[in-house]
């Protein structure tokens, strides 16, 4: 039988106001409640944060639901567990004594349990004739049954939680996707615009998003990536309106438009002129052969962090090329277009000479293009790039060959 009192903690513990207050409330059970106990549990761990009890707390709490022999919670059933510590950490698996205690305790102070303690401290029941309990002390799970509409309330609340944050994940998933391939498109069509500040206004935002944002900090970012993503589309549509403002324009308005080599100008700057930059000369660029594979990564080391399995050979200096230009902000047709001005090996190099520089380089894919451009009226060398590049290492080499 429950006391009509409510009782001290054993021994140290201090009574407090709170354990009054959920004494209290245990009395207060509504005729006729039951609760289906691993389903109160259950909500507890979805709700935990809200409760604010530890997965450690949730483990020893199972362990006491254990002991109850029905699977509904009843004031007809009894509501009192009454394990030894022993028996309790078998259950709880294994857990040391000192970590059980201090689990008991916080769910006592969360008011999940209540403790009812004998004069002497144990956990046993009394029976009575006929073998039924007319007094136990141990814990009694009286709040799991009063309180249990406010847990099944908390675990919908984070379950709507999740729900809200993954949407919002998924809303700057798609925003991301859009805003990275229509800057890509726009650069790759060599529409006008300032598109380096807008990607570097993109990639700004996409890096400060923190590991582990709440829903809060994530709306927040959700906003900037849409007024960037407006942002974006009225450029491409108002290119497009002054492009065919009426259907009318002839073919040849429109080819000579797209054929403006000057383009690469305004859509990816090259805002600095490098030390590296190409001395003039009426020869066609040199032989990457001219140039040891040794002598390259000594005047680029930071390309061979990009590299799998290292590079050995001119080969894999090129595969590197290849994915580093990526990285750099070059688009695919910049790049192509210089290892078709330059050749391949050439390309690399260059690639591997903005890496190594990029910190002091505003936009990857204009430099690549000033540099093509030059090489296309034959006024560009790779050799002076690359030893401005270790000079700037602190390395000397002797070319050979």
């Amino acid at each position: 039988m429950e006391s009509g009192f409510a009782t001290t903690p054993f021994g140290r513990r201090p009574m407090t106001l709170a354990l009054v207050k959920a004494n209290t409330a245990s009395r207060q059970i509504p005729q006729g409640s039951v609760v289906e106990k691993w389903q109160v549990y259950r909500w507890l761990c979805e709700g935990k944060s809200i409760v604010g009890v530890g997965d450690r707390a949730l483990a020893v709490l199972s362990g006491l639901l254990t002991f109850y022999p029905d699977d509904q919670i009843s004031e007809e059933n009894g509501l009192m567990v009454f394990p030894s510590n022993a028996q309790l950490s078998l259950r709880a698996h294994g857990m040391a004594d000192s970590t059980l205690r201090r689990n008991l305790a916080e769910l006592v102070s969360c008011g999940l349990i209540i403790r009812r303690d004998s004069a002497n401290g144990k956990r046993f029941a009394r029976k009575g004739p006929g073998g039924a309990v007319v007094e136990a002390f141990g814990f009694s799970l009286a709040p799991l049954i009063t309180r249990a509409a406010e847990f099944q309330q908390a675990a919908d609340q984070v379950r709507a939680d999740g729900r809200a944050l993954r949407l919002m994940r998924e809303r700057i998933t798609l925003h991301r996707r859009d805003i990275h391939k229509l800057i890509e498109a726009a650069v790759e069509e060599d529409v006008p615009g300032d598109w380096g500040t807008l990607w570097k206004r993109f990639r700004a935002i996409v890096d400060a998003i923190p590991r582990r944002a709440g829903l809060s900090e994530l709306e927040g970012v959700v906003a900037e990536l849409v007024e960037l993503h407006e942002a974006v589309n009225k450029m491409l549509e108002s290119f497009t309106n002054a492009k065919n403002p009426s259907g009318n324009e002839s073919h040849n308005e429109r080819q000579q438009s797209d054929s403006n080599t000057d383009s690469a100008f305004v859509f990816e700057p090259a805002f600095e002129k490098s030390r590296a930059e190409a001395e003039p000369t009426s020869h066609p660029p040199e032989k990457p052969k001219g140039y040891p594979i040794g002598l390259v990564l000594r005047a680029c080391p930071d390309i061979a962090d990009y590299a799998v399995n290292g590079i050995g050979s001119w080969r894999d200096l090129m595969m590197t090329a290849a994915q580093v230009r990526g990285y750099l902000g070059v688009s695919p047709s910049a790049y192509e277009e210089a290892c078709h001005v330059m050749g391949q090996e050439v390309a690399a190099i260059v690639i591997a000479c903005i890496l190594q520089r990029a910190q002091h380089i505003n936009s990857a894919g204009g430099y690549l293009r000033v540099l093509t451009e030059k090489a296309k009226a034959g006024e560009f060398s790779v050799g002076p790039m690359l030893m401005a590049a270790l000079k700037a290492n602190g390395a000397s080499a002797r070319m050979t060959g």
